[in-house]
């Protein structure tokens, strides 16, 4: 089967929220500023456009996790740059595996937050859709709920990343949850 080019984008495109949050979720915030995350994930979508004939013919899931890797290495070598340190593989390693520990967290929480686990393709699906929520969040609330719900990070650890008092990163998370789960309630229209 043919698509078209606006079908290609399309197929690519919604991994984008899903992308730029893995990015945000594996790179230490100290280098978040030195580091372009939207560059790096506009390499890795470039890179599966020009892999799309292979990529087509794969499953949602396997499309995610060719995705990872290549957001992984990509990762990787901007990290490198920044870097004095000859080439380390085991880092790059862990960097896959944090990855695919984040996906699997993500539809973790999805699954006990929002429906029961029916199977890896919905989960992956929901896995888009949470991304694309949390992009919609403000900042402070995005933040916060990543932090605590994604990175598994203490209330105080939180309240500590975002600079601000423990009551206020409770306030983020309170309002963040549940803004959140309007967004994904409205997206589904239940």
């Amino acid at each position: 089967m043919d698509l078209t080019s606006s079908e290609l984008d399309r197929e690519l495109t919604k991994f984008r929220e899903y992308l730029s949050l893995l990015a945000r979720l594996h790179t230490d915030r100290r280098l978040q500023g030195k580091l372009d995350l939207s560059g790096v994930v506009q390499q890795t979508l470039l890179e599966a456009y020009q892999a799309l004939p292979q990529l087509h013919k794969l499953s949602e899931a396997e499309k995610a996790a060719w995705l990872r890797r290549a957001l992984a290495n990509n990762l990787s070598d901007e990290i490198r740059k920044l870097s004095t340190d000859k080439r380390n593989v085991a880092r790059e390693r862990s960097l896959e595996d944090a990855l695919e520990q984040s996906s699997a967290r993500i539809e973790g929480w999805l699954a006990t937050e929002q429906s029961p686990p029916s199977n890896a393709l919905v989960r992956q699906e929901e896995a888009l859709r949470l991304a694309d929520a949390l992009a919609r969040l403000p900042e402070n609330q995005r933040l916060a709920v990543e932090l605590r719900h994604l990175q598994g990070l203490s209330v105080a650890m939180v309240a500590q990343e975002l600079d601000c008092t423990k009551p206020a990163a409770i306030g983020f998370l309170n309002r963040g949850v549940k803004k959140l789960r309007q967004l994904l309630q409205d997206d589904t229209g239940e």
